[in-house]
């Protein structure tokens, strides 16, 4: 793609905000390594041949041959050499560039995302609404003063009837996906730095991400890492269809650069656990996956009763692996906006290409293929949702039904209930 149409990855790389040069620097990489390859194979082509003419040499030329073989010997392993390091420099050229950005999504950067829809009607009180942690507190649902003794700032407890929402919220959200077709998934927490490079989280994203560099190993921003790693280097059968997984595991993110933002409550946090949709599919079936796993997203938002929008991402805000990507903003009442609680994201074939990822054609003949993405449910940020939402005056927390056969049955948490099964 990037020989034929160069200036289709410049007109990318200026929607996102990043720098162009680093076409130039890949196209001079590949020419590079094309030459190197071509000059290691003149080369052995030549040893091959002096080499079989060693046996026919007369003693008189038999001295001269040996030399050219033994300076072509020389030559070939320096070139061979060369052939390394093209491929090397071509590699880091092209980790350089993020995703082309499909046609279709909106130009500039985080705040000229489109709104495609907006889904319930924003919840009017009778009486001030108070933010998700005074509420979670009263509760006895949420301790962030322990948390934060225990572990540091952006670091909680959930406890009593926080911590049944968080199994709740799982449970419900797994067996909606399974009920869906996704084959459920506890996914590795820790990952190597094959998946995180292939998926696109190192690079420019490092900031984000905690390492133990002891191990050599990676705490996930998010499942889709090790999912997408689970396939590394295989051909998968996609004949009948994408191949889905729903993925659960607990999920670390520094937060860099995020200083004074959200510092209150469990909106932005470095722990949380979430349930991550996963698709692997034929690069023509990704644009129509993609709407369903945003099918997905809402029916489970609408679940849990709560007023959301649809926005579509615009391309100076995109993760360096999506090619387009659509967010769910939820309301929060007591900040007056739509915040987002799930995103999904088409990669097309970029992480499957740095992965090894491919199927079979209807010919039989491997392809690269394409992996997508969507958040189920992030839930933290949807507790903190859930409570803002779905208060009462009285302190109390309406409870959607959806949610009620794993909380006991009941219909209400308030302060200092039991948390028994209802009758």
């Amino acid at each position: 793609m990037l020989r034929d149409d160069p200036d289709a990855v410049r007109a990318s790389q200026r929607a996102r905000g990043d720098d162009e040069s680093r076409v130039d620097t890949l196209l001079a990489a590949d020419a590079e390594r094309r030459a190197a390859v071509h000059r290691a194979d003149d080369l052995r082509a030549e040893q091959k041949t002096v080499s079989q003419s060693v046996k026919k040499a007369t003693p008189e030329e038999r001295p001269a041959v040996l030399e050219r073989a033994k300076a072509l010997s020389a030559e070939v392993k320096a070139a061979e050499e060369a052939t390394r390091a093209a491929d090397e420099a071509l590699r880091a050229a092209h980790l350089a560039i993020a995703n082309v950005v499909a046609p279709e999504v909106p130009p500039g950067g985080e705040d000229d995302a489109v709104t495609l829809r907006t889904v319930g009607e924003v919840p009017s009180y009778d009486f001030e609404p108070r933010d998700h942690l005074d509420i979670g507190t009263a509760l006895g649902a949420i301790d962030m003063e322990r948390g934060a003794k225990v572990s540091g700032s952006r670091f909680y407890f959930l406890t009593g009837p926080g911590a049944l929402l968080e199994f709740a919220l799982a449970q419900l959200a797994i067996t909606r996906a399974v009920a869906a077709g996704f084959v459920p998934v506890v996914a590795p927490a820790l990952v190597g730095a094959q998946a995180m490079e292939g998926t696109g989280f190192l690079g420019e994203h490092l900031e984000e991400v905690y390492r133990v560099e002891r191990d050599d190993l990676y705490l996930v921003g998010t499942s889709e890492v090790a999912l997408a790693g689970m396939h590394a280097d295989e051909v998968l059968d996609l004949s009948a269809g994408p191949r889905r997984y729903a993925g659960w595991s607990s999920c670390f993110r520094r937060e860099a650069g995020s200083y004074g933002k959200d510092t209150k409550g469990i909106i932005r946090v470095h722990w949380f656990d979430k349930v991550e949709m996963f698709s692997f599919c034929p690069p023509e079936q990704a644009q129509a996956e993609h709407l369903r796993l945003l099918q997905w997203e809402e029916e489970f938002l609408q679940a849990l009763e709560l007023p959301y929008r649809v926005v579509d991402i615009a391309a100076g805000d995109l993760g360096t692996s999506a090619a387009r990507k659509y967010d769910i903003e939820a309301w929060f009442p007591t900040q007056g906006t739509y915040r987002e609680l799930t995103s999904t994201s088409d990669c097309t074939t970029f992480q499957a290409r740095r992965l090894g990822i491919r199927y079979r054609d209807a010919d039989g003949k491997p392809q690269t293929a394409a992996t997508l993405n969507g958040t189920l449910c992030a839930i933290a940020r949807t507790i903190a949702c859930l409570l803002e939402v779905h208060q009462r005056a009285d302190g109390s927390v309406h409870v959607p039904a959806a949610l009620r056969p794993w909380l006991g049955g009941h219909e209400v948490l308030s302060p200092g209930m039991s948390l028994a099964p209802s009758a």
